[in-house]
């Protein structure tokens, strides 16, 4: 799961310039292809994709089939060409894991024992396959953030056996409870504060079960977010052929539950949390005994991304990725008004249909692109950025011939903006290309509001990362034109509190004119047509953690 910074009211500024002057082709410098956009037909297609006949796009669904197929269709309609050797699908095999758990987990403590409600306050699940997974008085340890980072010179887990043992850790990282800007990047997350990255290292560890305390600043969303796990069906990758670790169970426990725990443990629970963040901290066993099961039902199943391609005139062997995730959580928990489907309108049906934007821009350029451009949308983003991860495992095109990754993961559908923001400061040289861009257009570029909450490793662009492509993701940005200060962030607070992963993400004719978000994917396709006319590659900056992957060291 992963938060973003576009509210529902926001967008950006109509009128566009041309991109940077480097090439002698004019076609990469002119405003050919920006005519093509049209806020009509993206209202049609997030119309098409949010309604509920899709019945909120999740993968091994009726949803996932309508979805494929209407995607298949556009990308033919529009003139892309089928990405993956003849066909338009690249499989993804994958496992869908159905948990039912206990209602309640019975915790022996020193002060005497306790029950803690699922639900409530904790939700769990499991990434293993197996008919059933229990806690049987299995042991406590608070293992602070969970992190091994060689690097910050801090490891929660030094002279630590967690075998058969069930470990509580923080969400975030060491510097952002303290505010310490001497640890890690102080507010700013590292991919060591993920969730997901907590998870996998308690696997590494050998842990039997791994619980992330939550709070809303640290994780960046209340806990009904969360919630909206309890029972339902999770996917990741089929890894059969090549097993990976994995603990009993995961899920995250709410703060009171965690310091009723705390307190049951004969500790402060005022105070005891804060221990985590001093350099030199070591583990503490908390002598308490949790106990529940689960019941599991697995199904192996492939799900798909879609790919489409323009070969490049040139050098077509040079690739371009934009990529946006077509999935959305399905049917699951209803919400007060009796709606259970998770429409995901804003999540992800914009960023969607902003893909058969940017392609029939780049169809209809005078001059096609000397470099490949490829749209990619992909699966399982939801449940954990599936679909991206096979791609970048097993690329259809080579990593060292892939110029770039541009990510779409919401496009704002109404006002305008003066800035565009860009997730991730001072990661790549596209960052660069998006301030001409921008500039040339009377804009600004603008940095997230709230680095803490690791945005740059939340959305799909982040597995390309992973293997050193450079990646650019954007957001929309908080000054909204006639608007008064405080207005953007004002929005996007609502829209994170009412709407973000909720059955209330729905497509409203009413008032999403997409005169904004058309201009914001104008940018982001200038940054394209730019590099689809460059020879050079653009590279990582300094200090980043990427670079050295892409150069091989």
């Amino acid at each position: 799961m992963k938060m973003k910074l576009y509210p529902l009211a926001l967008a950006a500024i109509a009128l566009l310039g041309a991109c940077n002057q480097d090439t002698k082709n004019t076609s990469a410098v002119d405003e050919d292809g920006l005519a093509a956009f049209s806020a009509d037909s993206m209202r049609l297609h997030v119309a098409q994709l949010a309604d509920d006949s899709l019945m909120g796009r999740k993968p091994f669904t009726e949803g996932e089939t309508k979805t494929v197929a209407y995607l298949q269709k556009q990308f033919k309609q529009a003139g892309l060409e089928p990405g993956n050797g003849d066909s338009y699908l690249q499989e993804v095999p994958m496992v869908n894991i159905q948990t039912n758990a206990d209602p309640s987990m019975t915790v022996s403590a020193p002060k005497g024992n306790l029950s803690l409600k699922g639900f409530d306050d904790y939700v769990i699940w499991t990434d293993k396959i197996a008919d059933k997974v229990s806690l049987n008085n299995d042991e406590v340890v608070f293992a602070g953030y969970g992190v091994v980072a060689p690097e910050h010179n801090w490891n929660d887990y030094a002279g630590l056996d967690v075998k058969g043992k069930v470990v509580l850790v923080m969400v975030n990282d060491p510097g952002f409870a303290a505010n310490d800007s001497s640890l890690f990047k102080g507010k700013t997350m590292t991919y060591y504060g993920r969730w997901t990255y907590k998870f996998e290292e308690a696997a590494r560890q050998g842990a039997k079960g791994c619980l992330i305390v939550h709070t809303t600043e640290g994780a960046s969303y209340p806990f009904s977010v969360v919630q909206n796990n309890w029972n339902a069906s999770k996917l990741r990758l089929d890894d059969r052929a090549k097993p990976k670790p994995y603990t009993d169970i995961n899920g995250w426990v709410s703060l009171p539950a965690a310091k009723r725990l705390v307190a049951a443990a004969g500790m402060d629970s005022t105070s005891f949390f804060a221990m985590a963040d001093k350099p030199g901290f070591k583990a503490l066993p908390l002598n308490l005994k949790l106990s529940t099961s689960m019941k599991v039902t697995t199904t192996f199943n492939k799900s798909y991304n879609v790919v489409g391609k323009i070969t490049g005139t040139k050098r077509p062997d040079e690739v371009i990725v934009y990529s946006s995730h077509w999935d959305h959580l399905g049917i699951g928990k209803a919400d007060e008004t009796g709606d259970s489907i998770y429409n995901g309108a804003l999540d992800n049906a914009t960023g969607t249909a902003g893909l058969l934007e940017l392609a029939r821009a780049f169809k209809s350029l005078k001059v096609q692109p000397e470099r490949t451009i490829i749209m990619l949308s992909v699966t399982a983003e939801e449940q954990g950025l599936w679909g991206s991860a096979y791609y970048a495992q097993n690329p259809i095109y080579p990593v060292n011939k892939t110029v770039a990754n541009i990510n779409i993961d919401g496009i704002n559908p109404n006002e305008s903006t003066r800035d565009i923001i860009t997730i991730g400061k001072g990661q790549s040289e596209l960052e660069d290309y998006l301030k001409e861009a921008a500039e040339k257009a009377g804009r600004v570029l603008a940095y997230e509001n709230h680095p803490e909450a690791g945005y740059y490793y939340r959305s799909d662009h982040f597995n390309f990362a992973k293997v050193g492509i450079p990646a650019l993701y954007t957001s929309n940005g908080m000054e909204v034109i006639g608007k008064e200060a405080g207005y953007g962030a004002k929005a996007d607070s609502i829209y994170t509190e009412k709407h973000y992963h909720r059955p209330s993400d729905e497509y409203d004719p009413t008032t999403w004119t997409f005169a904004g978000g058309i201009d914001d994917l104008k940018l982001l396709f200038l940054v394209g047509k730019r590099l689809a006319f460059e020879t050079k590659m653009p590279v990582w900056k300094e200090g980043s953690e990427f670079k050295a992957i892409r150069e091989g060291k």
